[in-house]
Formats: structure tokens, C-alpha cells, sequence
């Protein structure tokens, strides 16, 4: 039976540690420090487990020693005789020695067993594969997001293995592209998107059919997109099928999509190339969501865009011919471009559109003639006004109203006051409904209060400013939740769907509470406040080009006089008036288009 000694040739220990170091990637360190706790361990077995051994090996020389350690302690205090001495028995070895200090007693170096030497080899096996197992975590971790070349090990199962070099990846079976089938030592490239660790090591995971990946592919091949002056601003995929992306530039002189699609489209073609023959749409991004929903949908032509911000979902009404090319092959076409900008899109015809407006046409000229007690004619006038409500009817600017054709200032009043006489018997009726149900008059002193809503309140068993306090937004707005199937389906809320807000709502709701006792004012006066820096900043970022200009303008001129309180003789006076008729005469969009702005891109 063979022996290994500690005090083995320290010139072979430092060159195996050298070796394995080298060969796994290492820090020399690690390898030394496994050696020693192999050793420690195998010590321990020798001498007793209870007792505090530590081996230390000379980084340098590779010269090896062993010492038993114990801490000198008060005598009460003494737990564990083997790792702890007490001070009178300290002092007899050492008299300098105090509380807190160690006694080293060195060992006699001793031979390893079979069973010993084989328990070492795990130990310093383990710690080596622990070291390595980080050293890639950490050397990968900090890669997330970029482009990784490697060559393919094996395929199991429709998962590729791919050898990275110092590490392996994964590309799965749904983050590859379909019909794509890799062969052993093929070369691939892929996105590394995750690094997680685990316990057999770090899981690198790869992907081909990330959106990201074709990003970082126009990166490398369109320098301007790579210099950061175009931006890929999203990117919505159908791996190996077809892609969107939303481009814009930074320089007006460079125009987005031409850049990208290079010279007899060399650069988009090398982008496809890479992806197996995936088609790709390149799309102008644009600041308006409409515009870029109308972009987004092409070659489709659009009709009509009517957006909802609240439920960040836009129905768009396009040619009855038109739809099928809308939609796409298996929906393709409006799914791509609805997660290209991010809002739910709607696909409805225009004759189907028309059919839902005469509906709510005819229902608005019924609803005319019984409350203002006309008839068709009339009715179906001001429907066609626009008036969608009693309301709109009785406290609109008799100027206004005077303003529709055939209509005088008596025929005005007549029609105001049968709306306003209308309503309040409606009123007089809804409340006391309210009053049937058991609705609080104190909920009728609340802001924004009607009969109509506090009985549509009372019977959802609504009925103190308690019950209003307790409520959420959603409770009165609606809210989506998904069905068994995973699609989102509208639930209605107390009130019927656009009829509030939902900051409204959450206003509403906060004001009970206060007027409940259950928040202090000074909460209240927050949330109005950030709905007001939220709303001013808003209406900041939905600014037109025109009024773009204009307030540069505007902030130009303000800038100058307050440089000088007075004009020098070379300055020219401009007034505001001087300003919106140069800008009434300029045509902005066509000058955009001279540069080579967002709106002159055409789609590829």
C-alpha cells in the first residue's frame, strides 16, 4: 500500500498546484488553499476531530507545517478543553500570554492511508470545481446582453449544447429559430440574455431568437447604429419568419431606414443572412403613437386611429380590403406590430365601423326625442352635431349652439330649457331611488357626485362614505382579467367603461377617505400634486412639431431680452404676432422632409 506524507517534496506540490491552476483557469491560491484543507481534514482523522487543526503551506517555498490551535479562556468559560485553555495553565507554558491569545503547537508530519488520501483527493477535487463553477459565473455574468460566438458540442432533444470555450451554453428549443437544425462542430452566434447559478455549475443560457440578438446584429453591421446616432428604439420578432423594427435618428441629415437598409441592401441582407432568410420590416419611429401604429402597421393602409391611454389600447379602422393585409398571415402582421409599439391593437373594418356608428346614431336620436320632446329631424341634427349627451346639450354656450345652421337664439333657449327640464326630472327621480336604495346623503356632498352615480353605487351595496373610502379605482373603472383560455377580457365596474379615469377614480376615492377620518389631508394634497406634475409632463411630450418650434421660439426671444433690457441698433424686434404668421406660412412638415426627418423614412 502506498503512502502520501505531508511532508512530501514541496518543489512537486507547488508545481501540481501550478498545473491544476493553469488548467482550470484558477487563481494559484485556490488550489493551495484546497491542499490545506485536505490536509487539515486528514489530520483531524489522525488526531481527533474535536480538536482545532489548521495546515499552512508556504506560497512561495511550498514548505508545509501543522499546528494544533487553542484559545486561552477565563476557567468559567472553558466549553471545549481540546480548543480551549484556561489562563493559569496558559501561563505555565508562555507567561505573556492573556485572554483572547492562541497556543500553536506544532505536529509531527505523519503518513496518509488509503482511505485518507482518498478523502484529500475529493476534498481538493471539490474546492477546485467550486472555484471553477465561479470563475465562470463571474467571467459570464458581466457578458449579459452580448453577442457569444462558440462551436456546437452535441444536440439532445432539440437543445443545443454549445461549447464556449471555458464554459458550455445552452441555446433551447424555444429560443432557437424554427427549422433551423444545427450539426456537431458547427459554428453559431447567439445572445447570451441569462447567467444563473446552480448548483452543478453556472447555466449560460443562449438565444437566436431573442429580440435583442437582432439588435445587437444591426450593431455590428450598421456603424451609425453602433455610434449611437441611429437607435433601435424596439424590435418585435417572429423568429425565422418575419421582424419589425422601430428606427430613428439623432442627425436629421441621416436618414434611419436607409442607413440601416445600406447600399442595394447589403446591410439588412447580412442582418437576414444570419437569421435564416428571416424578412425583416424597418419601421420610422416616431414620438406621435399614432403615427407610429400607422407605420407599424404597414404595408397595410390605415383609416382611422382611436387611442385609449387608460387601457393603453388603440383601435384602428382600415379598408374592408385592406384587412386581410392588416392582419397577416395567422395574425402575424398586427401581432409583430403590436408588440413593436407596445399598445393592444384592435383591427376593425370600415364598414363594420359604420354599422356601430349608425347604431350609436340612431340611439343618440332616440334619446333626443324623448328628452327634448322633438322630433326625427331635429334629433337627427344635432346628433350629427356631435352631441352625444342631454348634458352636452343644456350647458353648452347658447353662441355655440347658435352657431348650427337654421338655429336662432330663440330655438336655442327653447331647446336648452326642455334639456335642462329634462335632466332635473331625472335628477328628482334618480334620487329618490338613491334614497330607496339607502344611500347616505353625506355620499351626495362628495366631489364629482351625481344621482346617477350614487345610484348606480347603491346598487353595489354602496352606500356610506365608509363603503366609497374602502373601494379601489378598479371597483368603479373595471378592470381586465384573464379568462381560462390566457386572453384578457374587460370586467365592468360600477360605473361603465370611459365614463371615469382611473386618476379620477383615485381621487374620488382618496377625498372620501379623507372626509373618513382614514388619511390626513396632507396626503390628499401629495397625490394632487403629482397628478398635476404627472399631467404637465404629458402634455410637454405630446407637443406637435409646429408647437415644437413655436416654443422655441417663444424661449428664444425671452432669452434675448432678458440678456439686454434694450435692443442694439442691429437687433430686430419680433413680435409674437411675427412669429405664428412666419410659422402659418411655413410649411414644416415638407421641410422635415428636406432633411431627411423621421417622417420621410418609408419602410422596407
Amino acid at each position: 500500500m502506498s503512502n502520501v506524507g505531508v511532508s512530501a517534496n514541496r518543489l512537486e506540490i507547488m508545481q501540481i498546484a501550478k498545473a491544476v491552476a493553469e488548467e482550470k483557469a484558477i487563481d494559484r491560491a485556490i488550489v493551495i488553499e484546497a491542499m490545506q484543507e485536505a490536509i487539515e481534514k486528514a489530520a483531524k482523522s489522525r488526531y481527533g476531530q474535536e480538536h482545532d487543526i489548521r495546515a499552512i503551506i508556504d506560497h512561495e517555498t511550498g514548505e508545509q507545517s501543522l499546528w494544533r490551535i487553542q484559545t486561552v479562556v477565563d476557567p468559567e468559560e472553558i466549553e471545549d478543553p481540546a480548543q480551549q485553555i484556561s489562563l493559569a495553565d496558559a501561563k505555565k507554558i508562555d507567561a505573556s500570554l492573556e485572554l483572547g491569545d492562541e497556543i500553536k503547537e506544532e505536529l509531527p508530519p505523519f503518513d496518509f492511508g488509503r482511505v485518507a488520501a482518498q478523502t484529500a483527493k475529493q476534498v481538493i477535487m471539490q474546492k477546485v470545481r467550486d472555484a471553477e463553477r465561479q470563475r465562470q459565473f463571474d467571467e459570464y455574468k458581466d457578458r449579459e446582453g452580448e453577442i457569444i460566438n462558440g462551436i456546437v458540442k452535441r444536440v439532445e432533444y432539440g437543445h443545443v449544447i454549445v461549447d464556449l470555450g471555458r464554459a458550455e451554453g445552452i441555446i433551447r428549443r424555444n429560443d432557437g429559430i424554427p427549422r433551423e437544425n444545427f450539426q456537431p462542430n458547427d459554428r453559431v452566434r447567439a445572445y447570451l440574455y441569462k447567467v444563473s447559478r446552480e448548483i452543478k455549475g453556472p447555466q449560460i443560457f443562449l438565444s437566436r431568437a431573442h429580440p435583442d440578438f437582432m439588435v445587437k446584429l444591426f450593431a455590428a453591421e450598421v456603424p451609425e447604429v453602433y455610434e449611437g446616432v441611429i437607435e433601435i428604439r424596439s424590435c418585435a420578432r417572429d423568429a425565422g419568419s418575419r421582424a419589425k423594427i422601430g428606427v430613428i435618428s439623432n442627425d436629421s441629415s441621416i436618414d434611419p431606414v436607409g442607413a440601416c437598409v445600406g447600399m442595394r441592401g447589403a446591410r439588412v441582407q447580412a442582418v437576414v443572412g444570419e437569421l435564416s432568410g428571416e424578412k425583416i420590416d424597418i419601421i420610422p419611429w416616431n414620438y406621435d403613437d399614432a403615427t407610429f401604429i400607422v407605420n407599424a402597421l404597414q404595408p397595410a393602409e390605415v383609416s382611422k386611429v382611436v387611442l385609449d391611454e387608460d387601457e393603453h389600447r388603440v383601435e384602428v379602422v382600415v379598408a374592408d380590403e385592406q384587412f386581410p393585409l392588416a392582419i397577416g398571415r395567422r395574425g402575424q402582421n398586427v401581432r409583430l406590430a403590436s408588440q413593436l409599439t407596445g399598445w393592444q391593437i384592435d383591427l376593425v373594418t370600415e364598414s363594420d365601423d359604420s354599422e356601430r356608428y349608425q347604431i350609436d346614431f340612431q340611439r343618440r336620436t332616440e334619446l333626443f326625442m324623448t328628452a327634448l320632446d322633438a322630433d326625427e329631424t331635429l334629433a337627427q341634427l344635432l346628433a350629427s352635431e356631435g352631441f352625444e349627451a342631454v348634458e352636452d346639450i343644456a350647458y353648452i354656450g347658447a353662441e355655440d349652439f347658435m352657431q348650427i345652421e337654421g338655429f336662432d337664439e330663440e330655438v336655442a333657449e327653447e331647446i336648452q330649457e326642455r334639456a335642462r327640464e329634462y335632466l332635473e326630472k331625472l335628477a328628482a327621480e334618480q334620487n329618490a331611488k338613491r334614497l330607496e336604495l339607502g344611500v347616505e346623503d353625506g355620499v351626495m356632498e362628495l366631489d364629482g357626485m351625481s344621482p346617477g352615480f350614487a345610484v348606480k353605487l347603491g346598487e353595489n351595496d354602496v352606500k356610506t362614505v365608509e363603503d366609497v373610502a374602502g373601494l379601489v379605482p378598479d371597483d368603479l373603472t373595471g378592470w381586465r382579467e384573464n379568462n381560462k383560455e390566457g386572453k384578457p377580457v374587460w370586467q365592468e365596474g360600477i360605473l361603465k367603461k370611459g365614463e371615469m379615469r382611473k386618476d379620477d377614480a383615485q381621487l374620488f376615492i382618496m377625498k372620501a377617505r379623507v372626509i373618513a377620518g382614514w388619511i390626513e389631508p396632507e396626503a390628499l394634497e401629495q397625490l394632487e400634486a403629482e397628478m398635476a406634475a404627472e399631467a404637465a409632463s404629458e402634455e410637454q411630450t405630446d407637443l406637435t412639431e409646429e408647437e415644437r418650434a413655436l416654443l422655441a421660439l417663444g424661449e428664444l426671444g425671452k432669452a434675448t431680452s432678458d440678456d439686454s433690457e434694450t435692443p442694439a441698433e442691429d437687433s430686430i424686434d419680433v413680435s409674437d404676432e411675427d412669429i405664428l404668421a412666419e410659422l402659418e406660412g411655413l410649411d414644416l412638415d415638407e421641410d422635415l422632409l428636406m432633411e431627411g426627418g423621421d417622417d420621410a423614412a418609408e419602410p422596407q
